[in-house]
């Protein structure tokens, strides 16, 4: 079977397209055929920087796939051959609180990722994907769609009525868009782009903030919301941003912090004064996911993928990806 492999510290172009012995399932594991992955940042980010992850070489990348089971090891009683199915981002965080033990076991990082022809999987680390999704649609599933699901549904507890704040036009927060329209939520997001916006507009977007033009979008919610502040904000930004999204999320509020792009530092005053809960959150269980997944399909929910790309071409998909013109999710086509 032909795998992507991070070989060296050399960034995206160096990645390594090599032969690798197809495995065979051990007990409680499938084999699955890859038919397409999802690019997230933190793929990026795990290729041009792998050293301070520790990541050892050859390291195949990437945490989302999605595809068919051609393999099943002994004692496996969940899937059969044919199955349709992703892999979890954490192969070792069934339910419950995130431990250590499932840290350890986040694909594309600590352990191989699903860039490849072929990949296993733990049993217990896979989900059955909805019927009426495509490959590549439920490729982008793993990480930003659960991370959504986890920072709205459970961490932020939303509900009909609630307000939500989402930044930029991402993975995370496009599926947080139809996440929150589902929901029956009012949605403000931001972007530095008007042609973006107006797509997220089409999508449900109740209110559009075009950051460049407002950099001072914070108060701007406030004025969206008579002065209260969100419910719930879906925070990418991190240091960056933070103070504004304080800001605009009211007392008693929950922001959700994944993401550290605009690097910076903040004063955690307003945390403490407005009772704001502040929660890290990365991606979740495979009982959340499960639970996406069923209401996705009763919602008939599509996730928007921007760009795909041919398995030969995955490394246009990661300079897509540092270019950041996308609005949705980028996917490599196996």
């Amino acid at each position: 079977m032909r795998a992507y492999e991070i070989v060296s510290d050399r960034g995206v172009d160096a990645l390594a397209l090599n032969e690798r012995q197809t495995p065979t399932p051990g007990n409680g594991e499938i084999l699955v055929a890859m038919r397409a992955s999802a690019i997230n940042y933190r793929d990026l980010s795990t290729i041009e920087d792998p050293l301070p992850r520790s990541i050892f070489y050859p390291r195949i990348p990437n945490s989302d796939g999605a595809g068919e089971v051609i393999g099943v090891g002994a004692g496996v009683t969940r899937f059969k051959k044919g199955d349709r199915v992703a892999g979890c981002f954490f192969q070792n965080w069934s339910d419950g609180r995130i431990s250590g033990a499932a840290m350890a076991s986040a694909m594309g990082g600590a352990i191989d990722g699903v860039l490849a022809e072929t990949v296993l999987l733990e049993e217990s680390g896979s989900v059955h994907i909805p019927a009426h999704m495509s490959f590549e649609e439920a490729a982008t599933l793993p990480c930003a769609g659960l991370t959504a699901w986890n920072c709205l549904i459970e961490q932020g507890r939303l509900k009909a009525g609630d307000t939500v704040l989402l930044l930029g036009t991402g993975g995370v927060s496009i599926y947080g868009l139809q996440i929150a329209k589902m929901m029956g939520a009012r949605v403000i997001i931001t972007s530095s782009s008007d042609e973006k916006l107006e797509r997220a507009r089409d999508l449900g977007a109740d209110e559009l903030i075009n950051y460049r033009q407002k950099p001072d979008w914070g108060a701007r919610v406030l004025e969206m919301t008579d002065g209260s502040g969100v419910d719930v904000t879906i925070e990418t930004g991190g240091g960056g941003t933070l103070e504004r999204t304080m800001e605009a999320t009211r007392v008693g509020g929950t922001i959700s912090l994944i993401g550290v792009l605009t690097g910076g530092t903040i004063n955690p005053t307003t945390v403490m004064r407005k009772s704001i809960r502040l929660q890290g959150v990365y991606v979740g269980s495979r009982r959340m996911f499960e639970d996406m997944n069923a209401a996705f399909a009763l919602n008939r929910i599509h996730p928007v993928v921007d760009q795909k790309f041919e398995f030969e071409e995955a490394r246009s998909a990661y300079h897509a990806m540092r270019a950041a013109g996308h609005f949705g999710k980028l996917v490599v086509k196996m």
